[in-house]
């Protein structure tokens, strides 16, 4: 990796020489979450440009941190963890439970990517809770001032759930307004959708089934039911009104 060294001995240190360059750990983080080819990558983390992207690649590839693998014949290519870099799972899950417990919640949520938000998002609905049927689920950001705004959520049993930025056109069972942080403390176990919605940060409305049973099918990160979680506790402002 092209860095300035620390000039020290300390494993730490020369660890840091590695995988302390922008994006390292998180590309590293998207490929655990199962995006091998590079558009995946890139639309997982959001705001690294391609031609970053392929630098860092190449580099962790130099590092011995992942494996390209082209397929000549299906024109693709994959990127993969190697051993080496699978090693350290057990770190960045430690990371990862003391980032839940240490960091603020007002800063864990402080200006995400809502792109690569929902991307991420739609690998934890929880489907096997919902309706044996299609589900559709609009979700509206009430201070997004830029960009997509709307993101509809369609479920159907027995495959991943599906994120679209665009209106799918079909029927919309469930409508939800929020606001981007309120949404992400949700996400991050940082809050409950109780809390949000007697907060007046989160408005719900449609299937009655649906919004009975939220709780079950709502995508929770992997880290949001750790112990000693920070909570999120902003000040309480007017309430949503639906969109």
């Amino acid at each position: 990796m092209p860095s300035m060294p620390y000039g020290s001995i300390c494993p730490i240190s020369k660890a840091s020489e590695i995988l302390g360059p922008r994006w390292t750990i998180q590309i590293l983080c998207e490929m655990w979450a199962g995006s091998s080819r590079f558009n995946d990558i890139r639309r997982g983390l959001g705001r690294i440009s391609p031609t970053l992207l392929s630098r860092r690649l190449k580099e962790m590839e130099a590092a011995g941190l992942v494996e390209r693998v082209e397929d000549r014949g299906a024109g693709t290519v994959d990127y993969f963890r190697t051993a080496s870099a699978i090693e350290l799972e057990p770190a960045l899950d430690l990371l990862a439970r003391w980032a839940q417990r240490n960091v603020e919640a007002e800063v864990a949520v402080a200006d995400p990517d809502l792109s690569s938000m929902m991307w991420e998002v739609r690998r934890y609905v929880g489907v096997a809770n919902l309706p044996h049927r299609r589900v559709v689920a609009r979700f509206h950001f009430a201070d997004v001032t830029s960009g997509h705004d709307c993101y509809w959520l369609v479920a159907q049993p027995g495959v991943q759930a599906d994120i679209c930025a665009t209106d799918p056109g079909v029927d919309v069972d469930l409508f939800l307004e929020t606001t981007v942080a309120s949404f992400a403390a949700t996400f991050l176990g940082r809050t409950t959708i109780a809390r949000e919605v007697e907060e007046g940060r989160m408005f719900l409305s449609g299937d009655a089934r649906l919004v009975r049973t939220i709780v079950g099918w709502f995508p929770k990160e992997e880290y949001s039911e750790i112990d000693g979680i920070a909570r999120f506790d902003p000040p309480r402002r007017a309430g949503l009104r639906s969109g």
